[in-house]
């Protein structure tokens, strides 16, 4: 949606489809707010729109108490993208900038800084600082609404590099002081006493309908035991497994909401530090395809005679990624069995297991070292040496390429990691009949087809 007065109507009919793929700012009071805000429309002359919150606040805008704009899902648009800004969303989402700076960020996209800065600021109205900056800003509140830890260690585990830059930022964001937000927490979510070992209690949110049944349905048939667990009965499971992360280890949560009203996933996050919770939750994002827009999807798809019923009875069906791509193209080619094989022989075992979860999945080159000749030998040297690479900024083409000159790796097999690893929204195995007209969500086509048992 890019004409002003088509943003403007989803504002004035608080439209919930659009919260995330932009934002809107009232100039009369200097706040700015998600589309479906419930408060009273602002008059069309002193509204303002920005692609992303980093914007809205670069031009001085601080978020609203009301609709918490910064706890809305996340642009699909960054999903969807191949090119060097969405590439470069998805990175910074997972912390890059953050972790290397803007040069890290830029090395890897393959472009100067200078460049970045000015693709991204042209089309979003914000450079990679500033993008951070809004990240940090939404993790610092997370942590001050549901821990009981200092706010002294909320500044750095949120990324900043002092407590002055953590204080500033949270009083132009939300024109309040740390110990304020804090205060103004929803009863039910205060954590007074709370500590980083009961782990820090998460909404994560989605736009529109959420066929979590299916998601769920398919980890479970994929769990790795001592990495993945699920438990509970149907329609009330609870997902865990382990992650690895840029500064240490966790173990997320993540229940299924069954019947329950709302949009969003209640998870729980224990983490060995606490800087990487912006890169876990990203992570559980892309896992459950939490930024996916269904309604796009929904309209292509339905429209399709084929599909149509498939897309009325599954309104929101997912198209499932992974919170550690290596580990998802390595599970791809060997399968659950030897995958399990492989997390007890090489697997690095928790300092602290937690349920039936007792290993982090072996990384690639400690798998490549051990067994180079094996099966995925060939794969794993590829994913260490970096020929192969499928983070959150891999650009999918080369990746596609570089997937094909792997030996042993089919062409069903390269599909599944595109379509999960890389998060591809339009790939089409070899085989079914796949007509162009599910351009670009040939991914969720073929999952409503297996969903409805007509392909394996």
């Amino acid at each position: 949606m890019k004409d002003e007065d088509s943003r403007y109507e989803a504002v004035r009919s608080r439209d919930a489809r659009f919260d995330g793929a932009f934002f809107f700012a009232v100039r009369t009071t200097g706040i700015y707010c998600r589309p479906s805000c419930p408060a009273v429309t602002p008059k069309r002359h002193n509204v303002s729109f920005f692609a992303t919150a980093a914007a809205a606040q670069g031009s001085g805008f601080r978020a609203c108490r009301r609709c918490r704009p910064d706890a809305v899902p996340g642009s699909a648009e960054w999903n969807v993208r191949a090119d060097v800004v969405g590439r470069a969303m998805r990175m910074i989402a997972d912390g890059v900038v953050d972790r290397d700076g803007v040069a890290g960020l830029a090395a890897r996209l393959g472009y100067s800084a200078r460049q970045v800065q000015r693709q991204l600021t042209g089309e979003l109205g914000a450079g990679p600082v500033a993008l951070a900056r809004a990240q940090r800003a939404h993790a610092a509140r997370v942590l001050l609404q549901t821990t009981g830890l200092p706010v002294t260690r909320i500044a750095f585990a949120a990324g900043f590099a002092s407590v002055r830059q953590f204080n500033d930022t949270v009083r132009a964001v939300y024109a309040t002081t740390p110990s304020e937000l804090r205060a103004t927490a929803p009863r039910s979510g205060r954590a007074r006493t709370a500590t980083p070992s009961a782990g820090i209690p998460l909404r994560l949110a989605h736009r529109g309908p959420y066929q979590a049944g299916p998601v769920f349905d398919l980890l479970e048939r994929e769990t790795v035991p001592g990495v993945e667990e699920m438990t509970g009965t149907l329609g009330t499971r609870t997902y865990r497994r382990t992650l690895r992360l840029p500064h240490g280890t966790g173990i997320a949560a993540v229940d299924e909401p069954g019947g329950r009203p709302g949009g969003w996933l209640d998870t729980r996050l224990h983490l060995t530090d606490l800087r990487d919770l912006t890169t876990a939750v990203h992570r559980l994002r892309r896992l459950f395809d939490l930024d996916a827009d269904p309604y796009a999807v929904d309209e292509r798809l339905g429209a399709d005679t084929r599909l149509a019923p498939l897309v009325a009875a599954r309104p929101g069906l997912r198209s499932p990624g992974t919170v550690d791509p290596g580990e998802l193209a390595v599970r791809a080619l060997v399968g659950r069995d030897e995958a399990a094989r492989l997390v007890q022989t090489y697997g690095k075992r928790l300092d602290a297991p937690c349920h039936g979860l007792t290993h982090l999945f072996p990384e690639a080159d400690v798998l490549a070292e051990a067994e180079p000749d094996g099966p995925p030998g060939a794969l794993t040297t590829a994913l260490a040496d970096g020929t192969v690479r499928l983070g959150p900024g891999a650009d999918r083409d080369d990746a596609r390429t570089a997937l094909a000159a792997v030996p042993g790796l089919d062409v069903r097999t390269i599909a599944a990691i595109r379509t999960r690893a890389l998060g591809d929204p339009d790939v089409a195995p070899p085989g079914p009949d796949v007509p162009d007209s599910w351009r670009p969500w040939r991914s969720y086509a073929l999952n409503h087809l297996r969903a409805a048992g007509e392909l394996e």
